[in-house]
């Protein structure tokens, strides 16, 4: 994937995962470290948090992949040649 598919996808996630995030008010990421550790499990009998949880689970993994190819790949080039800039004519 280059880098400005990375960068579409990335805030393609970002805005889904805006969404949990403001519907129960903790970031992604303190979110998905309590439900790895565990301390989410009293919520595990809820069919609603249970399918948002794995949902939003996954699309937090998904984003961390992402973010680490998009990492690797800026790392490994020149972020000049990385732009897309288009003249205007």
């Amino acid at each position: 994937m280059e880098l400005h598919e990375l960068v579409l996808e990335m805030k393609q996630l970002e805005r889904r995962l805006t969404l949990y995030e403001e519907k129960y008010g903790i970031l992604s990421q303190d979110f998905h470290d309590a439900l790895v550790a565990g301390k989410l499990s009293r919520y595990d009998d809820f069919d609603e948090t249970r399918t948002d949880f794995s949902r939003w689970k996954g699309i937090y993994e998904t984003w961390q992949r992402r973010k680490a190819a998009y990492s690797e790949q800026i790392q490994q080039s020149d972020p000049a040649d990385a732009l897309r800039v288009q003249p205007a004519y």
